[in-house]
């Protein structure tokens, strides 16, 4: 009808942009082929700068270009003078803020810009900052930003302190802020470094402390420093109670210290004519970084890993020459060096004793809780009681409960077992989704406790059964054990690291749902092992105990493996030292 406008259909509309997008696809494509054939014959002029230009700009993650525009930079330094080069480098610097735009998060156009930036003649940071001020303040998680912006930081020097301050303005606008947080925790170690540094081995000279670097610092802070931080975060989770970013801060703050690298334990048997290392942490010893002295003079032994699962591990062990200790009426002196730490441990096998060891303990190590003073203990406390505060407040809210727990933990692990169990049950039931992990933590827990409590009774004996445990951890604590528990659990397996229990000689693991033995390997000492109403369903379960030589007793009943027939001739041909089976 006249005087109305024609309203196109959507098949019409349709129609139209697919011929606007195959116009454009050829016009890229076109320049695109252009580009390739440039590169391919060494091409490194104005006009292909400008190719790759326009086909940035549409589409700035396209890498092959990035890297084609290097080339071309790269060549034009040679052919320019110092003061083209900055004004090249400075349109290239503007074209890649356009870039972003288009995507502030394009990893292509942030790496370009951090090459062009330390090839800049004369690069001006403080725009850069500003840059980044500007970008963060868009998007204050942008990753991308956050390690441009620690690269300038770096190359321009900026004072730690100022960064910190940085942190302090982006948090009191958003506590909910990760990133702030994180580059919060990698500062404060640079400006509040703790000062005290023990000596890195009993017996050997204290070192002095180098200067803090991101690289090698130890990621410890200063008391004072640590208490003030408390206050901040917790203003952060009383605003809001369900935001993760500062309880995982307060969960950092709370963190235990990394361990001391050092040698501690060495274990030697007179029987076994065995030597075996413990360290704080896994190491490679194959590499030659061991050194055994016996009686003053070098030993030519081969160190192993106790599991060939094991490249890296905190327990070595290695086999003397026949007849090197065996003779009983013979007193022995080793020391084991750690070539590669400059650290060593010494230890005496007197007459008339079939082992020796030489250790230091987890209660002297405080390897499962922090050395507190008394005010930090003072301050613990008191955040103990806030967040207890707040837990009536929110009393199902599974970071406040899972700081409770870091919180008595910190303080005193043992103390607060009965509490912590409960809290533990209580974050299974409002976090169910996360039940397992909280079972494996709780696990962890626990065994750290029994450790303590087995240490403190000085004994041998590791007894933790009927504690839901649902994994093994702080196996390389249990080098001198001799006896184990761990009946009435909900273990699946014995993983490889229990191979570390080198002393062991019963283990009791009844009513779990254990199917897999992988890790009770080649223990020297093994006599007897009772795994009654377990999972162990067919004779090649059992085929790790083999490696046992002075297995005798093994008990199987409850196991689906006693209801596979000829089952006991099999168990007898594959274990032939055990004279007492029970299925």
């Amino acid at each position: 009808m006249h005087g109305r406008v024609k309203v196109k259909t959507t098949a019409q509309q349709e129609e139209e942009k697919r011929k606007e997008r195959e116009k454009k696809l050829k016009i890229y494509v076109a320049a695109r082929d252009a580009c390739f054939s440039k590169r391919k014959d060494a091409v490194f002029d104005d006009e292909a700068l400008q190719l790759t230009q326009q086909l940035l700009s549409s589409n700035p993650d396209f890498a092959t270009l990035w890297n084609y525009r290097r080339e071309i930079l790269t060549h034009l330094e040679t052919v320019k003078d110092e003061d083209e080069v900055q004004k090249i480098y400075e349109a290239e610097l503007s074209f890649l803020e356009s870039c972003l735009k288009v995507n502030p998060k394009s990893y292509g156009s942030w790496h370009h810009r951090g090459w062009v930036s330390a090839r800049l003649p004369r690069p001006a940071w403080t725009r850069e900052l500003s840059l980044c001020d500007r970008c963060l303040s868009l998007d204050d998680r942008n990753f991308h930003c956050w390690d441009y912006r620690r690269m300038v930081v770096k190359m321009s020097d900026v004072p730690v302190k100022q960064e910190l301050e940085f942190t302090d303005r982006l948090i009191g606008s958003n506590f909910s802020n990760y990133s702030s947080w994180h580059y919060r925790s990698t500062l404060l170690p640079l400006l509040h470094p703790e000062s005290a540094e023990r000596p890195s081995q009993r017996g050997d000279p204290p070192h002095s402390p180098s200067p803090p670097c991101p690289q090698t610092h130890s990621h410890r802070v200063c008391e004072e420093q640590l208490l003030k931080e408390y206050e901040l975060v917790q203003n952060a989770f009383f605003t809001d109670p369900n935001d993760q970013s500062a309880w995982f801060y307060y969960r950092w703050l709370l963190g235990r210290a990394e361990r001391e690298e050092m040698i501690s334990c060495v274990y030697v048997s007179r029987e076994e004519e065995r030597v075996a290392v413990a360290f704080s942490r896994p190491v490679n010893a194959r590499s030659g970084v061991l050194l055994l002295v016996l009686d003053g003079q070098p030993q030519r032994v081969e160190w192993r890993s106790v599991h060939p699962h094991f490249k890296h591990s905190p327990v070595w062990i290695c086999d003397l020459p026949p007849g090197t200790i065996s003779d009983i009426t013979n007193e022995h002196n080793l020391t084991v060096h750690w070539t590669e730490k400059h650290a060593h441990r010494d230890c005496a096998l007197y007459t008339g004793r079939s082992e020796s060891w030489c250790r230091d303990t987890a209660t002297d190590l405080e390897l499962f809780r922090s050395e507190l003073s008394v005010e930090k203990t003072s301050v613990l406390q008191s955040e103990l009681q806030s967040v207890n505060q707040l837990q009536e407040l929110e009393p199902l809210n599974k970071w406040c409960l899972l700081t409770i727990i870091l919180l008595m933990r910190a303080l005193d692990p043992l103390g607060y077992e009965k509490e912590t169990l409960a809290h533990f049950q209580t974050l299974k039931e409002v976090d169910s989704m996360r039940s397992a992990y909280y079972g494996d933590l709780c696990s962890k827990f626990m065994i750290e406790n029994t450790i303590l409590k087995m240490e403190y009774a000085e004994v041998r004996v590791f007894s933790i059964s009927d504690r839901n445990l649902t994994t093994l951890c702080h196996l390389d604590q249990l080098l001198l054990v001799t006896h184990i528990n761990l009946s009435s659990n909900q273990l699946r397996r014995l993983p490889p690291q229990f191979a570390m229990l080198q002393c062991l000689e019963v283990v009791e693991a009844d009513n779990n749902s254990i199917e897999n033995l992988e890790g009770v390997y080649h223990l020297p000492k093994l006599e007897e092992v009772s795994l009654k109403n377990n999972q162990i369903s067919t004779p090649a379960d059992l085929q790790p105990l083999a490696s046992c030589p002075k297995l005798k007793r093994l008990d199987l009943r409850g196991n689906p493996v006693t209801q596979t027939a000829n089952v006991e001739s099999e168990l007898a041909e594959l274990l032939p030292s055990v004279t007492d089976l029970l299925l």
